[in-house]
This record gives structure tokens, C-alpha cells and sequence, in this order.
């Protein structure tokens, strides 16, 4: 019989806990939020918390002063515990106190504890015993199909809500490989044309050298020739100057035509060098451009579950994808705000 009423005790306080959490977002927000962690209108912290306290606590409902420092202490090791446990399971931190004084972890702080010390006061001396009474006029047999019907929809409702969470998680961490591979294509890119730049430069310094160094040997054979050839010509025929005088005139061609042949080359190496780093960073663009398409995409497929927790709990952090979390908050804010203007 024991057992029958903390099952009922639960389900009781869960439901008005989730009233209370409506109803102080509703005041703050000017419109409705499910603050619950589940779908269904109620809180499972509240649930459990309250039944701790009025089971372990109504002992002590006369001292007050014990009664109130025993809740405090129990509430705050509750909602800590809770806090922390869910945080280690779904790798999400739901509420968080660190911008309030005396915190633990942003998981509970002395503020909220002192105040749930106070609420749960007045459950115990005022507001359980009510609740108590009225249990006991459900007829027993109704209260056991009311419990199994109750149970069967909370433990739906957390496979549901379980697995929201869990394609969430995944959702981010597959937007976040995306980002990590965006950066490195970027990185690339930005290395690509750095190279590209550089061998462009170390090959058109090399071969230019090298053209130099020619142009300047054939110079000098030229020169030598021409100079050999002036001191003969002044000691032989006419006839003998003017065949000396075209086979200068046929080594400055050849001359002209070696050095024009050396710039095609230099310039067919800059544009091989320039068209394989053109060809890299056109794949690498055409791979980023898909890779922001599949971003896109992911960040538009929020879930209802994630979506509704999202907003229940406006302070809710993810431990492994902070960033890309945030952007999808802040993608559902303003999907939000647009339907309102609408």
C-alpha cells in the first residue's frame, strides 16, 4: 500500500511541478513553454524530489527549523545529482547556475537551494497532507489502472524523448566533422595557392637564370666570332668579307631563335605549374561547396523533441559540439521569430 501512494505521490508532484515551471516561463516568455524534460505534462524531477522529501522529512514536520535545514541539504544533493547524472548520460548540461553565487558546477547553488528549503516547508505541512486526502478517495483498483496507464505513457514518452536526444547528438556530430573538413579544405586552399605561387616563382627564377646564362654564352661566342671575324676581313678578298659577313648574320639568328625558344618554354612551364594548381583548387572549391550544401541541409533537420528542449531548457549546453549547438539554437530562434512576424 506504501508503494501505491509514492507512486501516486509522483505522478501528483511531477504534474504540479510541471505547472509551476509553465507558468513562471509563461510569465517570463509572455507565451506557453513546455519546461518539462519529458513530452507529457510532467516533470520527473519534481516527482521524485518531492516524494524523497515527504517520505523521508514527515517525521520532522514539527521542527521546523531541522525540517527546513534537512530539505534544503536533501533538495540540493537531488537536484545536483540529477543534474550531473543527466549531463554524463545525454552529454547535455540542462540548467545551469554559474552565473549565480556560492554554485556547484552551475548544477545547484544556495539561492535556489534556500528557496526549495522554503517550497518544501510548506509541501510538507500544508500542501502534502491535502494532496494525501484526496489520494485516499480514489478507490484502489482505479488508482492501480490509473498508475499502469501513467506508467506505460511516462516510459513512452522517455524512449521518445531518449531517442530525440540521441539523433541530436548525432546530428551535431555529424555537422561537426563537416565544419572540421570545411576548415581543412580552407586550409588547403589557402596552401594550395601559396605553393602554386611559389613554384610558379622558383620556376620562372630558374629557367630565367637559365636563359640569362645561355643568352649570355652565345653573347660572348658571338662576339668572339664577330671580332675574329673583323680581324680576317681585313685581310682577305671581298668576296671572302661577304661570306664572313652572312655567316655572322646566321649566328645572330640562331642566336635570337635558341633565346625565343628558351621564353616559350618558360612560358609553357609557368602555365603547366598554373593549370595543376588551378585543377587542385577547383576540386577543392567543388568539395566545399557540397560539404556546405550537406551543412546546410542537416542544420534544417531539427527534430520536435530536440526542438521542444531547446526551448524548455534556454540555458542548455552540449559538452562535446558547444558551437555547432549554438548554431542550431540559434537557426531554431530565428525560424521562431519569423513565425511570429508572420
Amino acid at each position: 500500500m506504501q508503494i501505491y501512494y509514492l507512486m501516486l505521490y509522483f505522478f501528483v508532484y511531477g504534474f504540479l511541478g510541471w505547472c509551476t515551471e509553465v507558468a513562471y516561463a509563461t510569465t517570463k516568455q509572455r507565451k506557453f513553454v513546455n519546461r518539462g524534460f519529458l513530452n507529457g505534462p510532467i516533470c520527473p524531477i519534481y516527482g521524485v524530489g518531492v516524494t524523497v522529501v515527504v517520505y523521508f522529512l514527515t517525521p520532522y514536520k514539527d521542527n521546523l527549523i531541522l525540517l527546513y535545514a534537512l530539505s534544503t541539504v536533501l533538495v540540493t544533493v537531488l537536484e545536483g545529482l540529477t543534474g550531473y547524472l543527466m549531463d554524463k548520460i545525454f552529454h547535455h548540461k540542462w540548467w545551469d547556475y554559474t552565473n549565480q553565487p556560492l554554485n556547484i558546477g552551475g548544477y545547484v547553488c544556495l539561492i535556489f537551494s534556500l528557496v526549495w528549503g522554503v517550497a518544501c516547508v510548506l509541501i510538507v505541512r500544508v500542501i502534502h497532507p491535502v494532496i494525501h486526502k484526496i489520494l485516499t478517495f480514489i478507490p484502489h483498483t482505479l488508482g492501480l489502472v490509473m498508475l499502469a496507464v501513467l506508467e506505460i505513457c511516462i516510459f513512452v514518452d522517455l524512449y521518445v524523448t531518449a531517442a530525440g536526444i540521441l539523433k541530436l547528438n548525432h546530428q551535431l556530430e555529424a555537422m561537426a566533422k563537416i565544419a572540421a573538413e570545411l576548415h581543412e579544405i580552407s586550409d588547403k586552399l589557402g596552401e594550395n595557392i601559396h605553393e602554386g605561387m611559389m613554384d610558379t616563382m622558383e620556376a620562372t627564377e630558374e629557367r630565367r637564370k637559365k636563359l640569362e646564362a645561355a643568352t649570355a654564352e652565345s653573347r660572348k661566342k658571338l662576339e668572339a666570332a664577330t671580332e675574329e671575324g673583323r680581324r680576317k676581313l681585313e685581310n682577305v678578298t671581298e668576296e671572302s668579307r661577304r661570306k664572313l659577313e652572312s655567316a655572322t648574320e646566321e649566328g645572330r639568328r640562331k642566336l635570337e631563335a635558341a633565346t625565343e625558344g628558351s621564353r616559350r618554354k618558360l612560358s609553357e612551364g609557368r602555365t603547366r605549374i598554373g593549370g595543376t594548381a588551378d585543377e587542385a583548387r577547383q576540386q577543392l572549391q567543388a568539395r566545399s561547396e557540397e560539404l556546405r550544401k550537406k551543412y546546410e541541409e542537416l542544420s534544417g533537420q531539427g527534430g520536435a523533441v530536440s526542438g521542444r528542449l531547446m526551448k524548455a531548457f534556454p540555458r542548455m549546453e552540449s559538452r562535446q559540439y558547444e558551437e555547432t549547438f549554438n548554431e542550431l539554437r540559434e537557426k531554431l530562434r530565428l525560424k521562431e521569430k519569423m513565425k511570429r512576424k508572420k
